[in-house]
């Protein structure tokens, strides 16, 4: 039991959290220099696919921000911004993105047909393509929206909350836990998907909360908890994340560990959320002992290295693309 955990108590899970953190960030910063794979001696990592350390450095949170998001060529009303962060989000995938960019040109909600986007995304499921990511399920909406399948009903959601004028509602929103409520109200949106949207609108201009406001722990996640915590000591699962972002300086320097935070940038709530829930993963090969609720013992996804660089872009109001901009020229000289 650490001292400044009193009265939770922890398991050997809990310093391989901070350990994987590092290693991970360790990663991110080595591929971000250029070096060559393998960027790691973790054989776990090595070999599994794991996220980063800071969710907006994941290759799909970095294309939503800036191929998304931050376009000039694209209207940046809240309507319209609110417009491409959903429709791109509800499948999540990169591919299904580009294919209605190549067939409509600019997306904008004011071009914006159903039987339109209907005909292109039917096409492409019977053309034997995946139109949605694995990353998290989106329910099929059909009890919803009556609609037989998914992609339809997915859309007819995107079409009320357009109705229903969320973005600017969102735009209102006083707190990031207020924005989370609007959008959990919407069917098939539950505090998971809820969460994980209101993040991802909050890259964008439409809000300006903090992500140490509030937090909204996953099932992936509250597996990683129960993985690291033997006894929560009465916290419940949101004080548990806060309590790792707290102590995460503290916990790095304890452990010996030299964490690079994303160019001062510390760990935010998202961030430690997301940690537990791959945690939960590379526990089932490094502590495979220590079972969690769901009794998964494999890690599905084996590591593909992808050659193309990302070219690092984060919201412009967290002031991180200067600080990139200045690291990679000093590289350039000291290289």
């Amino acid at each position: 039991m650490l001292p400044q955990l009193a009265p939770a108590k922890v398991s050997e899970v809990y310093e391989s959290y901070w350990r994987f953190a590092a290693e991970r960030q360790a990663v991110f910063f080595r591929r971000a220099c250029g070096e060559t794979h393998p960027w790691t001696n973790n054989p776990v990592l090595a070999i599994y696919k794991f996220t980063n350390a800071y969710r907006a450095s994941d290759r799909v949170s970095q294309y939503l921000i800036r191929h998304v998001i931050y376009r000039d060529d694209l209207p940046k009303s809240p309507r319209e911004v609110f417009f491409r962060i959903l429709l791109f989000k509800l499948f999540n995938k990169i591919e299904t993105w580009q294919l209605l960019e190549r067939t409509f040109g600019s997306i904008t909600f004011e071009d914006y047909r159903f039987a339109a986007y209907d005909k292109v995304l039917a096409r492409a499921m019977r053309s034997g393509h995946r139109i949605y990511s694995a990353a998290y399920i989106m329910p099929p909406g059909s009890r919803a929206f009556g609609q037989p399948a998914k992609h339809q009903n997915n859309l007819l959601l995107l079409e009320r909350m357009m109705a229903d004028r969320l973005p600017e509602r969102l735009a209102q929103a006083p707190s990031m836990q207020e924005g989370f409520e609007k959008l959990r109200s919407y069917p098939t949106i539950g505090d998971f998907l809820a969460y994980q949207f209101v993040t991802d609108i909050n890259y964008s201009e439409i809000t300006n909360f903090s992500e140490m406001d509030f937090v909204v722990p996953g099932p992936g996640a509250r597996d990683g908890l129960r993985k690291c915590f033997v006894d929560p000591g009465g916290l419940n699962e949101p004080e548990l994340i806060r309590l790792m972002a707290d102590l995460q300086e503290q916990e790095f320097e304890r452990l010996g560990l030299d964490f690079q935070s994303l160019w001062g940038r510390r760990l935010q709530l998202i961030d430690c959320q997301n940690l537990f829930c791959e945690v939960d993963k590379y526990a089932r090969v490094a502590h495979p002992q220590i079972a969690g609720k769901t009794g998964r013992v494999r890690i599905k996804q084996k590591f593909e290295p992808t050659p193309e660089p990302i070219d690092l872009f984060y919201p412009p109001k967290w002031k991180l693309n200067d600080k990139i901009r200045v690291a990679a020229s000093q590289r350039a000289v000291a290289g």
